[in-house]
Order: C-alpha cells, then structure tokens, then sequence
C-alpha cells in the first residue's frame, strides 16, 4: 500500500468515526511525518509558525466588532434604512432582510453574525405582518449568508492566510458576487411572495428613507471606514479590524449609549468562541507540507485526466464535493483543510486562485445552509420558534441564488477579477 494512500486512509477513517477536525489534521499529520521519517517535533514547531502571522488578528477582531454592534441596535437601524427603500414594492420585508444582510454582512464578515443580528429584527416582523415563521427564517438564514462573501470576511482572510492571497484582493473580488447572490435572493423572494405577499405597501417617499438614513449615518459609516481606509491605504485589513472594534464600541457605548455590560461579556465570549476554528491552522501547515512532499496534488490531477483542459469541469467537482462535505464539516474547517490539496490543482488548470477562492466561499456558504452542521439554520430556527426539519425544507428554493451565483462567477470570470484587477492591476 503506497503511503499517500496510507495518509489519505488516516484522514478519511479518523474524520468519519467522529474524530474533531483539529485532532483528524494532526494525527494525518504525524502519521505523515512519521512515513518519512520526519521528527514528530516539527508538528509543534510548524503549529507555532502557523499561528504567527499578524493578519490572523483581524480574524477575532472583525468577529468582536460584529458582535458588539449586533447586540446594540445598529442593525435595526439598518433595516430601518432597507425598509424605507423597498416600502413601496409587494413583499418588501422579504427584500428588506436580504438588503439588510448585504449591508451588516459589510460590518460583522460572519454569516452566522449577520443572521443573527438582522434576523432577530426582521423575523418577528415578518411574523407580525402574516409571514409564515418558515418563510421569514428561511429568508434571514440565505441572506445571512452573504456575510461570508461581502467584505470584510472572516472566510475570506481565512482563506487569504492558507492560500498565501492578497487578503485586500479577495475582498474587492467578492464585492460583485455578492452583490450577484443579493440580487438573485431578492428574485427568489419576489417569486415566492408575488401573489401572496402579506403586509401592505406603501408609496415611496423620501423624507422616511432620508430620516432612516440620518438616524442610521453612524451604522452605515462602519462599512465606509473600514473598507476606505483598507482601500486608500491608510492602514491595513489587520489594522481595519482593530480600528472596526474601537468605532462599533464608540457608536454603541458613547452615541446610542445602548450596549450594556452583560452585552459587552456576551460579545467577548461569542468572540472567543468563533476564534477557536483558528485552531485547525496549527496541524494544517504541517499537514500541507506533508502533501507537498509527496506530490499529492500532482497525483490527484493525475487521477483527473478526464477534465481534460476544461477547468470548469474541475469547478463542479468542487461545488458537488464542497455542498456535500458541507453537510457534515463547519464552512471555515472545509477551506482550512481541502485548499492545500485543491488549489494547486485550480492553478495548474489555470484557475486564478483569488477566483477559485471566491467559488469556494460560495459554495462553502451553501452549508450554512444544510442540516445538520448548517449555522445559519439554527440561528434562525431558534429566533423563528421554527424546527430544524421545516426551516431546512423552507430554505432549498434560495439555493438557486447560490448555484446560479456559481455558474455566473464560473463562466464569466471577469465579473470576479475585475475589480481587482482594476484597483491592483492584473496579475503577470
């Protein structure tokens, strides 16, 4: 039996009798090492190394200021701005949800953050207005999701650090996706609640949306501060992150003076929490060197000769493999794990890896959305009073945003890349 086959067997059998996802990684890792007769000393040194880099900083420190301005009212007073846009169309707090997700999603990073936040506003209005509790945490579940495409997202860092990308890049490639997967779940809604909507609506006028947006100016300034000053180069995404905390506890300490004590405790310990996934970098490093030692992406493209020179087939393998591991493993364990083995071979087909990672965190948001690991989902369900199995059949009509969004970025790459392209020129 050839040793990758050994090491591949090592991940599979431990990672399917319910091994946690860190331990997997490095026993695959040590048994690795010990195949070449490696000391299993690196493990630790490479583990330190991995945990070092200034930009994993940004990670808890992006999660912190989302917390913080969740637990305020901040994201009420985004809806509040959303809600004065769409009064005047059928259906409008189906497109008030998703609005306002795309915009705290531009604050917070985390999907999860962003259902949350938005949900625990949008849901029970919903609810009041005739929407099924189904249909209104379905709908704040999907759009939540976009919190892991639309900058700053804590995905995306993630994957700029295992991929060795411009974080700064990735996030202006994810600004025209996400804005693709926005529109593509407000049509979504709109073909749900076309002939059926509940509520009444209302002619649009200006002076609520203009009285929305100047009680609402300190939220929407997050947004504009942290990717300004990332993009005119006053400081750097690490340092946006620290600047982000420092403005949500200005706006909800000292300007709406609504974050409490036990608020502020809840943020820290929900922080700490979601920076735990930061374990998973420690064995990962040692676990790529492993791989790159033994050719393995190399073997693996070998194995797929049948794509031929088409990369986009080798793109729907990864969307069928991802949605389906996703099932089962967290977003953010999917990209920590699976990138080293797979970009090479997205690179190798031509695949420019600030695209390929912008696929991948679509196709990753699709299992926040899918039992029995989706977050999404159970964030949702417990502020709908919904169960997990109504919820989870409400929500596959949005999938179709999702896939559409997957086929659009595939075919049409330009819509990903140019962006970047234009703010730091094409890549040689």
């Amino acid at each position: 039996m050839s040793e990758p086959l050994i090491i591949s067997l090592v991940f599979l059998f431990t990672l399917l009798i319910g091994v946690p996802i860190f331990v997997v990684l490095g026993v695959t890792a040590l048994v690795g090492l010990w195949l070449l007769d490696i000391p299993g000393s690196s493990l630790a040194q490479s583990s330190f190394v991995a945990l070092q880099p200034f930009p994993l900083l940004a990670l808890p420190l992006f999660i912190f200021a989302g917390s913080i301005m969740e637990r305020g009212h901040t994201a009420t007073r985004l809806i509040n701005i959303a809600q004065g846009l769409m009064s005047a169309y059928r259906g409008n707090l189906g497109y008030v949800t998703v609005v306002a997700c795309t915009i705290f999603g531009a604050i917070s990073g985390s999907g999860m953050a962003t259902t949350a936040a938005v949900g625990s506003v949008t849901i029970p209005r919903m609810e009041a207005e005739g929407y099924s509790p189904r249909f209104a945490s379905a709908v704040a579940a999907s759009a939540g999701a976009l919190g892991a495409m639309i900058p700053p997202s804590n995905m995306m860092i993630i994957y700029g650090l295992v991929a060795s990308e411009s974080i700064p890049r990735l996030f202006l490639a994810g600004v025209v996706p996400g804005l693709i997967l926005m529109v593509g779940l407000m049509i979504t809604v709109w073909i749900m609640v076309r002939h059926a909507a509940p509520g009444e609506t209302q002619p649009f006028r200006w002076r609520p949306l203009l009285c929305a947006v100047w009680d609402g100016k300190w939220a929407l300034g997050a947004p504009v501060l942290i990717l300004g000053g990332i993009y005119s180069g006053v400081f750097t995404p690490t340092e946006a992150a620290g600047v982000a905390v420092f403005y949500a506890l200005f706006v909800e300490v000292i300007v709406y003076r609504e974050l409490s004590w036990s608020q502020f405790v809840g943020a820290l310990r929900f922080t700490v929490l979601m920076t735990g996934i930061l374990i998973l970098l420690a064995p990962t490093l040692t676990l790529g060197h492993v791989i790159a030692l033994y050719d393995m992406p190399d073997m693996i493209l070998g194995l797929m000769e049948f794509f031929g020179e088409n990369p986009w087939l080798f793109l729907v393998f990864v969307a069928i493999f991802y949605i389906a591991v996703g099932t089962f493993m967290d977003s953010l364990a999917q990209i920590v794990v699976f990138t080293p083995v797979l970009l090479p071979i997205a690179v190798a087909l031509g695949i420019d890896p600030v695209l390929f990672g912008v696929f991948t965190i679509m196709t990753a948001e699709i299992g926040f959305l899918t039992p029995p690991v989706g977050g999404n989902l159970y964030v949702a369900q417990r502020i709908g009073k919904v169960s997990l199995e109504a919820i989870s059949i409400a929500v596959i009509p949005f999938f179709g945003a999702y896939l559409v969004g997957l086929v659009i970025i595939s075919l049409w790459p330009d819509l990903t890349l140019w962006l970047p392209n234009l703010v730091y020129g094409e890549r040689l």
